[in-house]
Order: C-alpha cells, then structure tokens, then sequence
C-alpha cells in the first residue's frame, strides 16, 4: 500500500502546505511506489523560516542544561523508533535490513554525545581584560543526501541543537521517510516550537531557496562536489557560513608486508556495505606491484561470496541502488572503465545472476587501472572498485594524493606505527589504519574538493558556534 504524507513539519505542527503536488517515493529493489509526499514551495520555505527565526529568540537563550535534556529526550524516543527507520530507509534506498540496522540507525546513539557537549557553550575564557564567550550561529539550512538519510540528519541537527541554534531541513526526495518519523518524535517530545522544522519536496524547487534564503544564518550541504560549489557561490552574496561534506575518491594503500587477505577483505566489504554509495568508501585498492596477482585472485573471491539480492532478507549483504537512475550512472562508468582498457575481474554491466529487475548492480573489480582513467578519477558511487598496482611507496603516496579529492583514504601496513607514517603523507581529512572502525567521536571532512569544515565529535560543534570578546574595564 502506498502511504500518502500529506504535510509538512513547521513550527511544532503539521501544517498543509502551499506547495501543491506529491513526489512519489519508489523502492529501487521492487521499483514500485511505497510513499507520497507532499511538495513544499517558496512560501512553505518562507513560513519554516521565520518560524525557526523566532524560536531563535528564545532557544539560543535556554541553558546547557535545559538543552542537553531536551537532546536526551530525544534520543530516547528515537531509540524506540529504530526499527521503523532502518525499515523505511531499507525500503527507500534499498539498503538490507540488516545492515540498515547498523549502519544506518545506529547513529542516534551521537544525540547522547552532543548533549553532554552543550556545556561547551558555556565555558569562557579570560585573556587579558577581555572575555571569550560562545553564542550559537544562528538559523541553520541544513540539505541532506539520500545514500545515510538518518545519519546525515543526526550529524546535523545533534550538535546545531546542543550550541542552541534553530534549523529548517530539507530532506533527499527519494528518502524522506526518516526525516518524517524523526519530525514525529521531535512532536512527541514536544520540543519548543519552530527549533526544528521539515520541509519535503523537490530540491530543484527547494534548494536554491533554502540556501539563500535571509534568514539562513549557516547552510550545511552533504553531496555532490560540484552541488556544493554552487552552494558555496550562491551563500558568497550574503556571507553565510556554510560547511560541506562533498565527494571522495577515497585511495587504499597496502603495503607489501601488510596480512593481504585480511587487508583485501577490509577494502572489499567497505566498498560493497551500502552498494558503494559511501562518501568515504576505499575506491581506489592500491597494491605493490610484488603482490597484486595474489590480491586480485583474493579480491575476487571476497566479491564474488557477498550475497547480492532482497533488502529484506536478513542474510543480504548488498542490496539494489537506491534508484534506477543510479544503476545507470553507475553502468557508464563500468562501460567507460572497459572503454579505456581496465579488465573486469568481477562484476560488470549485467543484473547480479538470478535478479531480473530492480537497481541492481554487480560487485565490480576493474583490474590493469592507472591513474589517469576517468574510473580512477571521478566518484562513481557504486559497487566498484579500481585495482591499482604500484612499485614504490612514495609512488604509491603520488598515486593516492593524485586526486581533486581528499575525504578520506586508508592503509593497512605491517604495524600501525608504519601505517600511521604513511597515513600522515596522505591529503585527506581522515584515515583508516589496519582496519580501524568508523568513529562517531572523530572530526569527519575532507581536504580539497571534498568540502570544507567538519562534522561530527567535538570539532561538530564548531561550525554552529560563534566566538565573541567582551572587552572589559582594567
């Protein structure tokens, strides 16, 4: 049964909008509708934003203490809706449940973390006859991507509500469903009026509004790079802050005495876990020159063992693209990386073997890649990776700073202490060494193109606070 949502989230209420129409949400497994939601407009985006500005007001005035409370309030009743978002998403975007689960839910765990730093706001600092205070940035124009609709989500508006700011978001089109039931829960808390407000719609109507829109203080952009260079030119007019977290092709140096099978595996599962749409996934494999065969017979294998098919079955490791227009983005690129010469190891246009439809792609290994092919060069955010040999180290480090991204990279070396020397020579905003897990705690962000400012930990907070002197008497 398709689901009709037919209002929107502002000022503490749901309210019909003036935009007219619905955006049909399709699940790219079955290719058939679960969801209508209604479309916002100019004046739906007005109406959010000065609800959010007036809250301002008075929710920029309220206590560390009264603002981690209502965080902690909120990441409760979250906790008890889990199960319908990593359902929703899963239904959406076509992530299988079980890894829905984890690595997409999971993530409300962060609204604890950001309520305990709230207290930041009060801490001040005496330098001379002067005070340095903190006060929140204002009214914040948050848009956020479809491939972790919830985790972007969090990464937000956790921190944006612990400095004591106000927010209007405008969620992906094709997974809306999460943003709703979080709005859902922000009602059912009864969270001051106009501090979170959710608009749904297109974003070729939403977008150039919602970032330069006059009562946006800070606009907070997770996408593509060239989207949010276009984001950084629009905001430039009216000086808003603005952070993005944009592309990445990510490289993956292994080192000749790093454990081959446990590395290979490392950057195969990391690729494959959300069917390649990861900012951050390890796309680039590059592998000494000595040890490449062997990596690319162990690579295969890995690939070729992961279940690909129904989100919904518990067993699933990789589901569908989250649409059908993805699948096609993604089937030039295989088509361009035979064109200019790399050899399919695994994978390639063709439905995974006994899937007849849906926005499936296969497991994809490119063997025999260098550099300068436009799969090793462009983010292809899919299942596929680009099997890159190399002779020397340092070639290895050309290889992997070669690139107009620096989001993210990895190494697994012989210790860590090696992996750590090298990791350090890599231009990126952060580093996977030897395996290392994923880390809610730690600034997330990239060099280069990869966008600007950081999200999530303590250095989260950062972008949603303004630093103010008070120049004493002597």
């Amino acid at each position: 049964m398709v689901k009709k949502y037919e209002k929107l989230f502002i000022n503490g209420e749901w309210v019909t909008p003036h935009g007219t129409g619905f955006t049909t949400v399709v699940n790219p497994a079955t290719e058939q509708p679960i969801a209508e939601v209604c479309n916002a407009d100019a004046t739906d985006v007005d109406r959010a934003f000065a609800a959010a500005r007036e809250a301002f007001k008075t929710w920029s005035q309220t206590s560390a203490k009264e603002r981690a409370e209502w965080i902690m309030k909120l990441y409760h009743a979250m906790e008890a809706r889990k199960e319908d978002m990593a359902q929703a998403i899963s239904a959406s975007m076509g992530c299988p449940i079980a890894k829905s689960r984890i690595i997409q839910v999971n993530c409300v765990v962060a609204f604890k973390k950001f309520a305990d730093r709230a207290a930041f706001m009060e801490e001040e600092t005496k330098v001379n006859n002067s005070v340095i205070v903190r006060e929140p940035v204002g009214v914040c124009s948050f848009i956020t991507p479809w491939n972790y609709p919830l985790y972007q989500l969090v990464g937000k508006v956790a921190p944006a509500l612990a400095a004591g700011c106000t927010m209007v978001i405008k969620e992906a089109s094709i997974t809306p469903l999460q943003g709703l039931i979080f709005a859902e829960v922000v009602e059912s808390i009864g969270l001051p009026k106009g501090v979170f407000n959710l608009l749904t719609g297109k974003g070729s109507v939403l977008g150039d509004l919602m970032v330069t829109h006059p009562e946006a203080d800070m606009v907070s952009f997770t996408g593509s790079t060239a989207t949010g260079a276009r984001i950084q030119k629009m905001s430039a007019d009216t000086v808003k802050r603005v952070c993005l977290e944009l592309g990445g092709k990510s490289p993956y140096i292994i080192t000749e005495d790093a454990p081959l099978e446990a590395a290979v595996k490392f950057g195969v599962e990391d690729v494959m876990i959300n069917s390649g749409q990861t900012c951050i996934c390890l796309s680039r494999m590059l592998v000494p020159a000595s040890r490449y065969e062997e990596a690319v017979v162990i690579a295969k294998r890995v690939a070729e063992s992961l279940k690909v098919g129904d989100p919904t079955d518990e067993s699933t490791y990789m589901g569908p693209m989250s649409s059908m227009g993805q699948r096609n983005t993604v089937v030039k690129y295989i088509e361009k990386g035979l064109a200019e010469g790399a050899k399919l190891v695994t994978g390639g246009v063709e439905l995974p073997e006994g899937i007849t439809g849906g926005a499936y792609v296969r497991p994809t290994i490119f063997r025999d890649v260098h550099n300068k092919m436009t799969i090793a060069q462009e983010e292809i955010f899919g299942p596929v990776i680009c099997m890159i040999p190399y002779s020397t180290l340092d070639e290895a480090v050309d290889i992997a700073n070669d690139s107009i991204y620096g989001l993210s990279s990895g190494v697994w070396a012989g210790s860590v202490a090696d992996a750590v020397k090298i990791a350090r020579r890599i231009r990126t905003g952060g580093c996977y060494v030897n395996g290392g897990d994923f880390n809610y705690d730690a600034p997330l962000g990239g060099y280069k193109q990869s966008g600007n400012g950081r999200e999530w930990g303590d250095f989260g907070m950062h972008e949603f606070i303004e630093i103010k002197s008070l120049q004493l008497p002597g």
